[in-house]
């Protein structure tokens, strides 16, 4: 005989399998490492020794970088200051008293040596010459009389083209009383005279300038600050 089932037992046809529970995301689970938490690798390691090794090299091109700048830019300001000094301004010093009162001694100067190589010594211009007895010294005179005027001096008092010069910036103190002329001024030369009249070594001991000898024009009497000026 087949054995019967149980009373109120299912068949087993009718049986549920038991169901699989998640795990709860409270449960505790193993820890998960993140490739950089194991440690450094091989190839960390070389790039960390190959950085550091690369460090002096750089810094050592950053230096000659600077290097190379700061001589290009000196090498630039002393062609400009040359080219300056040549071709246009030039720094002087005044040494003695013979343009005073209009220069003291040691008064500093700036000379415009632009403004004979587009234009022409005039009456009343203060320059900066060659010392035609020896140009290896120079002066700085005022121009009396240009090319082609007719120069006399009686007892001390300046006559060009027989009109008397207006010579208001020599101090009565400063002026002399001697006689010179009347003579013409050659073409190409200038006539000059230092303010202070009976204390000047020019046109009147050693004569004429060749404008080749005229440096420039005084421009600006810069030292001392508080006797600034410009001519």
């Amino acid at each position: 005989m087949a054995a019967e089932d149980a009373p109120g037992e299912p068949d087993a046809a009718e049986r549920i399998p038991p169901m699989e529970i998640p795990p709860s995301s409270d449960s505790p689970q193993a820890p998960s490492l993140a490739p950089d938490a194991l440690g450094p690798t091989d190839t960390d390691v070389r790039l960390a020794i190959d950085d550091r090794r690369a460090m002096p090299m750089r810094r050592l091109a950053m230096w000659r970088d600077e290097l190379i700048a700061w001589f290009k830019t000196l090498a630039s300001a002393a062609v400009y200051a040359t080219l300056i000094v040549t071709f246009g301004f030039q720094v002087a010093r005044v040494e003695g008293l013979s343009m005073a009162p209009t220069l003291a001694d040691q008064d500093r100067l700036i000379v415009n040596k632009l403004a004979y190589r587009i234009g022409e010594p005039r009456r009343g211009d203060i320059v900066m010459l060659y010392y035609p007895i020896d140009p290896d010294k120079s002066f700085v005179k005022r121009v009396i009389a240009e090319e082609g005027d007719q120069v006399r001096i009686v007892d001390g008092r300046v006559f060009v083209n027989d009109v008397p010069m207006q010579d208001d910036f020599v101090a009565p103190e400063y002026r002399s009383h001697d006689d010179f002329g009347p003579s013409v001024i050659p073409e190409g030369y200038y006539f000059v005279m230092g303010d202070h009249r009976n204390n000047s070594s020019d046109s009147r001991h050693w004569g004429f300038v060749p404008k080749k000898y005229i440096i420039g024009r005084v421009q600006i009497r810069w030292w001392p600050i508080p006797t600034a000026h410009v001519f």
